[in-house]
């Protein structure tokens, strides 16, 4: 009997969990530690995220050199707080992660339940928009001003996709290869990158595009752009989840 998959928040933090004795309930974080460690990681990404542009945008004019310091902010800012969070709650910060956790759940896998799912995705969801108010409120904007900057166009919309596929099959290509110690590297890197190679900037994250909306920053997303940018994350997800079934597809033996 093969051993069941390790949840892809397992092992986002720095080093793996003590293992309970073989037949043991494995101990967990209380829920409502595990909600707090959501909240407070999404609005501390999403204050890096926007904060960074703000500053950028401050000290220079050149768009190049702005894009260079706010994906240089996330890559560190992420890498850190995943490592620090990652023990409590997984780290997700993200409702696509979340999600495609609790589908794997659903069908065998290890992972987040329903009830912890529906704890997950407002904690992440608020939380990101707290980040966005907080990064405003520390560079003198007004605390909730909706962004102008819009984002329909088709390419950003595959850019997104893209983005989110990737992100997807390294977390769970990561889970599936037993080498989430390396999640707060591998993931900062992979968002840094694709920063760079997604005609989007590469949001990715649900809950962060929503928090975005709240900031008429370099940073920030029109409102009306976001329904279109989540459910293109939506797809992105589960896109990835397909792309990590197929690559990572488990071996079997001449016994069955």
């Amino acid at each position: 009997m093969n051993a069941p998959e390790p949840a892809a928040s397992d092992a986002i933090g720095i080093a793996p969990s003590p293992q309970p004795a073989p037949g043991a309930t494995p101990p967990r974080t209380p829920l409502a530690a595990r909600a707090a460690a959501e909240f407070v990681g999404t609005a501390a990404l999403v204050a890096i995220v926007v904060g960074s542009g703000i500053q950028a945008t401050q000290l220079t004019d050149d768009v190049a050199l702005q894009l260079l310091a706010d994906s240089t902010a996330t890559v560190f800012g992420l890498g850190g707080l995943i490592a620090l969070l990652g023990p409590v709650s997984g780290a997700h910060f993200n409702p696509a992660v979340t999600l495609a956790e609790w589908w794997t759940a659903r069908r065998g896998g290890a992972g987040v339940n329903a009830r912890e799912l529906a704890v997950y995705l407002p904690s992440q969801t608020v939380g990101a928009i707290a980040g966005a108010m907080l990064a405003d409120a520390m560079f003198g904007e007004p605390l909730v001003k909706w962004s102008t900057h819009d984002r329909s166009a088709g390419n950003l919309l595959l850019g997104e996709v893209v983005a989110t596929a990737g992100l997807i099959l390294l977390i769970f290509g990561l889970a599936r290869t037993d080498r989430l110690r390396f999640a707060p590297v591998a993931v900062a890197s992979y968002i840094g990158a694709a920063y760079w190679f997604t005609s989007s900037t590469s949001f990715a994250n649900p809950a962060v595009t929503i928090g975005r909306a709240f900031t008429d920053t370099f940073a920030g997303i029109a409102p009306a752009s976001v329904p279109a940018f989540v459910g293109m994350q939506i797809i992105g997800a589960a896109v990835g989840l397909a792309l990590v079934a197929i690559i990572f597809t488990r071996g079997r033996t001449d016994a069955g």
